[in-house]
């Protein structure tokens, strides 16, 4: 058995900084006083940051600690309670999805104003039915780094393209109710405002398809390594340790067809946006997927897809 991989400086000193919570929120006690507080508004949101909207539904940041905690809720019903992720005893006691990085990236909200959420006290408010969580490379700098780090080496990939600002992508679901074409697009309406606002100039992170068996996956996954695999430039290659091999078909005996049947919806939208893959699957067994590495460099995102969002994303702007 080979030598587990050394731990990257960044991924060394990532064990012992301690565990990052929720920004504090503010409270508003009087016109321009406010106090920090585990609740309220999360601070540098702007209250009218609103990114889109559609009939009821409408895609904007969160504002507010309570709102954060409610898309960790959304995440726990999709990711803990409809699919096969294992919850620890933190997840089950909270019935939240959460980890440390939720304290230091923005979280895109698809909110539908038709339908309200009781509250203890007071009226309801307005149901959060899909959510995307995002993570600045300026941000992610000032800290341990980019959550897919943990499965994928992207030093080689940073160094290459010191000076442009990537985007991680991830943790992304919706409501069953709701996965229609106008949630998807909302939230597409929300990444690309996102990326327009902050000029970002790539866009990374990991897609899952259920199960941890990458012999099962043989199709989806040879597919995308014989037809979709990022460029050198791009390309960014699976821990040594983690690494699962997608290359299990040969390319004349794939049925494209089949295999494009075979992968999950959020993989096909990044494909026909323009994304391309890493080298190597990565099997997480807590949230029983096999992972794979998107990378979408926004000069190659497909023009038609500009064009329906606009280059200034004002086709949906509320």
């Amino acid at each position: 058995m080979p030598a587990p991989a050394p731990l990257s400086p960044r991924r060394l000193l990532g064990r012992f900084v301690p565990p990052r919570h929720l920004p504090a929120g503010r409270l508003d006690v009087l016109p321009g006083i406010g106090l920090p507080a585990p609740v309220g508004r999360l601070v540098g949101v702007p209250r009218e940051a609103s990114l889109g909207r559609i009939g009821s539904l409408e895609v904007r940041l969160a504002r507010t600690v309570g709102e954060v905690k409610r898309a960790q809720e959304l995440r726990y019903r999709v990711f803990y309670e409809e699919m096969s992720a294992i919850a620890d005893a933190r997840a089950i006691m909270t019935r939240r999805d959460s980890d440390a990085y939720d304290a230091i990236c923005d979280h895109i909200l698809v909110i539908d104003h038709a339908v309200l959420e009781p509250k203890p006290f007071g009226k309801g408010r307005p149901k959060i039915v899909g959510t995307y969580r995002v993570l600045r490379q300026s941000v992610a700098e000032r800290h341990d780094g980019f959550y897919s780090a943990g499965e994928y080496d992207l030093t080689p990939l940073l160094d290459r393209h010191r000076g442009l600002e990537f985007l991680e992508l991830g943790r992304s679901c919706v409501l069953p109710a709701w996965r229609g074409k106008r949630t998807v697009e909302l939230l597409w309406q929300g990444v690309w405002a996102y990326v327009l606002h902050h000029r970002i100039d790539a866009m990374i992170g990991c897609a899952s398809l259920e199960g941890t068996d990458p012999r099962r996956l043989a199709l989806p996954l040879s597919f995308l390594h014989h037809n979709c695999a990022a460029s050198p430039e791009w390309s960014v290659r699976a821990l040594a340790d983690r690494y699962a091999a997608m290359d299990r078909i040969a390319p004349e005996a794939i049925d494209p067809r089949a295999a494009l049947q075979a992968l999950p919806p959020l993989i096909k939208g990044y494909l026909r946006i323009g994304a391309k893959v890493g080298d190597g699957a990565v099997v997480d067994h807590q949230f029983g997927t096999t992972d794979v590495f998107i990378v979408m460099p926004v000069a190659g995102i497909s023009p038609r897809y500009v064009a329906f969002y606009g280059a200034d994303a004002g086709r949906r702007a509320s």
